[in-house]
């Protein structure tokens, strides 16, 4: 089998036939931890951070250790992309010295910069555009509790707050990709991005899937299968909370909104939490819950995804399955 250099970059990078078979790698990696170890030598791959992290750095660093490999991980003070170095340099350099670049950053140019010049598999682990690693994790815990990943098409996926942020953009796609029926509710002013929306409508109606977009939260949540949320103030914004969470109250994860959807629906939420804002502590610590197991997650998945990527690259069945 001849080998290709893929990417993931935004969540729509892959089919739903690949989706699929990255979140069926991840149901194994639930059930195994080294039920793969591609990276094996170590290898090294370089996992960088501009931004500060939890999940991301504590599942990547953990998850390429566990695959056999060897975690470079890179703060944005201690290499010279902190000090104006063009990203083509930093990827032609990584490129010959990794067997992958995972990147958590700002502008998504930068990660599609990086991809442009490497000949490894690059990830993008966060920009300000997509979270496509997130949404993987995500629909990997609504197939644990719900039946398996052939039980995802056809669930109907709704997502609460700022609608124009990176979460909102990842499930529109991401969902869309999976066949799900996917609502996004937000307040005007913070509704995702046309073309982003026009993207996800393409995909869905190849899949089976549906997009609604809306300002009516109650329109939303009406018997969705899975509920989520993220922090109404992103990184950098904090100091502008009052102000900037004032258009969100009525998007609120709460009881009266849990209500609203299907009896068993699960909550989600990417975390960090901010309990009595964007969702409240009865819902968040209550038993329609699974964060915790969402966060969990996150290792699997990405485990998954970069062992098909490399899987891809090298033309590895076995890798695949």
């Amino acid at each position: 089998m001849t080998g290709q250099l893929r990417h993931m970059l935004r969540d729509d990078d892959v089919t739903h036939e690949e989706q699929k078979q990255i979140l069926e790698l991840g149901m194994k990696f639930r059930e195994n931890r080294f039920y793969h170890r591609p990276f094996e030598g170590p290898q090294a791959v370089a996992v960088l951070f501009d931004k500060p992290s939890t999940r991301t750095r504590s599942s990547f660093a953990t998850g390429v250790a566990e695959l056999g490999g060897y975690p470079l991980v890179i703060d944005k003070s201690g290499s010279q992309l902190g000090r104006g170095e063009p990203v083509a340099d930093t990827s032609r350099v990584l490129t010959r010295m990794t067997s992958a670049i995972v990147w958590r950053t700002f502008g998504q140019d930068r990660v599609e910069e990086m991809a442009k010049y490497a000949t490894v598999p690059v990830v993008n682990a966060l920009t300000d555009t997509f979270h496509p690693c997130q949404i993987l994790a995500d629909l990997l815990t609504i197939a644990q509790f719900r039946g398996g990943v052939d039980a995802l098409p056809g669930m109907t996926i709704a997502y609460f707050g700022d609608a124009a942020n990176n979460m909102a953009n990842s499930y529109l796609l991401g969902g869309a990709v999976a066949g799900m029926h996917v609502r996004v509710a937000g307040p005007y002013g913070y509704l995702p991005d046309p073309q982003i929306v026009a993207d996800a409508e393409r995909i869905a109606a190849q899949t089976g899937g549906s997009i609604l977009v809306t300002t009516d939260p109650q329109e939303a949540a009406k018997d969705a299968d899975c509920i989520f949320t993220d922090t109404w103030v992103s990184m950098g914004e904090e100091a502008e909370y009052a102000v900037r969470s004032k258009p969100f109250w009525d998007y609120q994860v709460n009881d009266e909104l849990m209500a609203l959807a299907k009896p068993d629906a699960l909550f989600q939420h990417c975390l960090p939490a901010y309990r009595g804002k964007e969702v409240t502590a009865s819902v968040i610590d209550g038993p329609q819950s699974v964060v915790w197991d969402e966060a969990e997650n996150r290792l699997h998945a990405q485990k998954a995804l970069l062992t098909w990527l490399i899987g891809q690259q090298r033309g590895d069945a076995d890798l695949l399955s």
